[in-house]
């Protein structure tokens, strides 16, 4: 998809505003289809060449009751005119398709902020199914914002009542009645969700029609009525110029898997169990077999390793996916892994726990499992995507280091970067180098061959099982230093131990230093990883167009550490990380480099919002904390 300057064709009446950007979220039963409109809209956005990113917000239930506050499902999305890195903070519209949706998500609005109901679903039972009491819509909850009750369902019925469905089948569309009205307030093109609807229902022409009659009322509504005294434009950004598409976090790390695949030249497998919110990145690679890809959906988390590690070993690019919950049971896995010394790739894509927790939520509460939870001493490269766009970087140098160091890399993502969307501009092809890949062949080994000889960064050969003269142990046991035969020699395993340790260590010789977002020295450094790297980086800018000494920092690899990070940290007089955890990476920090580093962390299923990240900066700066 190509971004352009595609305009609206239809006609408008009312005077048009123009805004720098605007956030709006969807919110409705699981049924209603708030996702499929959000897509949409990002989708237009994108098209329209604004800055777009999103945050879809599913209910933790598989199938929560309707209705209910246990079931309403959310799409918000944030679209500029300037570069953006989140889906924005309080709402400027917010559309509530039942009384569930508005008392769960009104707070996020803001004051004099449009929010549009559909009146139809405020019925009693409709309360009762919400647990109110009375009708939010006659009390002076809703004071603060500019309602518009729409009657949404028997508008809807009403454009499709000539094609004879069926009441549930009509009601199903109000989606598109939403979608018509918001394009309609925000000067959105409904072209490219006519095109969406052919080729969706063009095999059902009853209901591609119904759709499209709902959609097209929707806009007209809001020509039609008095409620709306303008309608809103947010101008294209101004982008880096190129091709661009709108890519999910899961989908960009499937092609970054894929597109590493074909830089080393090896064969993609891919063993999975199907998890949320990992399960996405199964489902995207199976449709690659013209690549050469390979997917195992396998009976558990333990037989997705395993497979993994038997395509490792036989010289494809091993890769397993996961959530918390599916890492865990992987841990022996990949300490057979880490033994035998092979690359492979871990993904861990991080949700809400302990346990089963919120597994349709964000958390970044698996850092101390997956560098620490292996029994015995078996460190490992750890890397964190930052957005939904970086994934496919991430994925590509996580496999150079593995392929470079001999050994399994865990990449860490999140439901937040997962499920949400950005634009992404597509590389050029010439631009991506090939990763080089070596296996030995008998005619350049020194005979006998030793499976443990090790280079400059203490990498071991990666022989194919078969080769010519090339016959070696692989297993579980401890291997003696190059021979790799079992050894059970206390001073060997203590060598081992430390050579595969050190290894890893020098993966900082391959990552690159720290980079600092702002001032070299100041009052106050931001430390952040993952995904809070674009709240992180919205709220440190706006602190210094204010005036304050603020820098940010955010880590791409967290095991090892950037090589000059603890010199990056004594420049500043306090150190802040911020974490979807209750401390992670910050007691990491404080053990590592005896910095008195300040936490602010957050454990709601939910991502930080830039507000409230400037009001903590904001105080540690008019109050600093002491730090040694």
């Amino acid at each position: 998809m190509v971004t352009s300057t595609t305009g609206n064709a239809e006609p408008q009446s009312r005077p048009m505003e123009t805004l720098p950007g605007a956030t709006v979220r969807l919110a409705g039963d699981s049924g209603d289809g708030m996702q499929l409109l959000g897509t949409q809209l990002t989708n237009t956005s994108a098209l329209s060449g604004n800055d777009v990113a999103t945050f879809p917000d599913f209910p933790a239930e598989i199938r929560a009751p309707r209705g209910t506050r246990a079931g309403v499902s959310g799409f918000q999305v944030q679209f500029a005119s300037e570069e953006i890195f989140t889906p924005g903070d309080g709402l400027d519209s917010l559309i509530a398709m039942n009384p569930a949706a508005l008392i769960t998500n009104v707070s996020d609005l803001k004051p004099s902020g449009i929010l549009i109901v559909n009146e139809d679903s405020f019925t009693d039972k409709d309360l009762k199914l919400a647990k109110l009491e009375q009708n939010p819509l006659a009390t002076d909850l809703i004071e603060p914002y500019r309602v518009i009750r729409i009657p949404m369902t028997s508008l809807t019925r009403g454009a499709v009542e000539a094609l004879g469905l069926s009441t549930k089948e009509a009601d199903r569309c109000r989606n598109f009645f939403a979608m018509g009205l918001v394009f309609w307030l925000y000067s959105r093109s409904l072209e490219p969700t006519q095109r969406f609807i052919e080729a969706k229902f063009g095999q059902k022409p009853e209901l591609a029609e119904a759709n499209r009659r709902a959609l097209q009322a929707g806009w007209n509504y809001g020509e039609t009525t008095e409620e709306f005294a303008s309608t809103y434009q947010v101008n294209p950004a101004k982008l880096e110029p190129g091709t661009y598409r709108n890519i999910m976090g899961n989908q960009a790390l499937s092609w970054g898997l894929l597109t590493a695949s074909q830089r080393s030249g090896k064969p993609l497998f891919l063993g999975s169990y199907p998890i949320t919110p990992a399960s996405d990145i199964l489902h995207e690679l199976s449709k690659y077999k013209n690549f050469g890809v390979q997917t195992f959906q396998a009976e558990d988390e333990i037989a997705a390793i395993c497979s993994a590690i038997g395509a490792a070993f036989g010289g494809s690019m091993g890769v397993t996916t996961s959530s918390g919950p599916g890492i865990a049971l992987k841990m022996e896995g990949l300490g057979l892994a880490i033994m035998m010394e092979l690359p492979m790739l871990v993904i861990d894509i991080q949700r809400g726990g302990p346990s089963t927790g919120l597994p349709t939520k964000t958390e970044q509460s698996d850092l101390l499992q997956v560098i620490f939870g292996r029994n015995g001493e078996s460190p490992i490269p750890v890397t964190a995507a930052r957005s939904p766009s970086d994934c496919f970087d991430v994925a590509q140098e996580a496999w150079e280091i593995a392929t470079r160091l001999m050994t399994p890399v865990m990449i860490l993502s999140d439901g937040y970067i997962a499920n949400g969307a950005e634009p992404w501009k597509i590389p050029d092809a010439s631009s991506l180098k090939p990763i080089p890949v070596h296996h030995p062949s008998s005619d350049e080994i020194d005979q006998p061959f030793l499976p443990y000889q090790r280079d400059d960064l203490l990498a071991r050969p990666w022989a194919i099982p078969g080769t010519p003269d090339l016959m070696h142990r692989i297993g579980g046991l401890e291997k003696e230093d190059g021979t790799g035969n079992v050894s059970y020699d206390p001073d060997n395993h203590q060598h081992m131990t430390n050579t595969r340790a050190q290894k890893v260590a020098n993966a900082a010789k391959l990552i690159g230093d720290a980079k600092v977002d702002g001032p070299e020295t100041g009052d106050l450094l931001i430390l952040s990883w993952g995904g809070t790297y674009g709240a992180c980086t919205t709220a440190s800018r706006q602190l210094r167009a204010e005036g304050s000494e603020v820098a940010h920092c955010h880590l791409r690899w967290l095991n090892p550490f950037p090589a000059n990070l603890g010199e990056v940290l004594r420049r500043y007089n306090q150190v802040v990380i911020p974490e979807l955890n209750c401390g992670q990476l910050r007691m990491l920090i404080r053990s590592r480099y005896l910095v008195d580093a300040i936490g602010f962390n957050k454990v709601k299923g939910k991502p930080f919002a830039v507000r409230e990240l400037v009001e903590r900066f904001r105080s540690l700066l008019s109050n600093p904390v002491h730090q040694s």
